[in-house]
């Protein structure tokens, strides 16, 4: 994975891959299953998969297990690279509530990224972006804390 140096190259990359609608917040959300459907949802509504590609992230966490919460409080739901990939791109859901996703160490989850690659290498540079980000406190916390997803274009402008 390649790691950038400097902010201003993460953001505008982190920018670029959550094409328009696909960042929801405040969502009402009762379970893991509805948070990753939803946050696919996301990724099909900005033109990012097909339908099917839903489903298949859903298949991977429960073959899988709560893997894909990465971070206290971060999920990152994804499916394999597949032809249900139109092109690599991400999207957000900020649930209203935390949601348990089943990770001891991890959980509650209140922020469910969704991730889609059109093949192993694409999406390296914007999930390096993303990671660099999610490290700092100070941008969680104001992801957390958005109102829209306006506030969270501009986070990531």
């Amino acid at each position: 994975m390649t790691v950038l140096p400097d902010s201003a190259s993460s953001m505008s990359i982190l920018q670029s891959a959550f094409a328009e609608g696909s960042i929801a917040v405040g969502t009402i959300l009762k379970n893991r299953e509805q948070a990753i459907l939803f946050t696919g949802n996301l990724l099909v509504q900005s033109g990012r998969v097909k339908p099917e590609y839903s489903q298949a992230m859903l298949e991977a966490i429960e073959i899988f297990g709560p893997y894909i919460v990465i971070a206290p409080g971060i999920a990152l739901a994804h499916a394999k690279p597949s032809k249900l990939v139109i092109s690599s791109g991400m999207s957000l859901v900020v649930p209203a509530e935390p949601i348990a996703f089943g990770s001891e160490r991890n959980d509650p989850v209140s922020l469910v990224f969704g991730l889609a690659a059109i093949d192993h290498e694409s999406h390296q540079d914007f999930m390096a972006a993303l990671a660099n980000r999610l490290s700092d406190e100070s941008f969680v916390n104001s992801l957390l804390n958005a109102v829209d997803s306006d506030q969270i274009r501009t986070l990531l402008a």
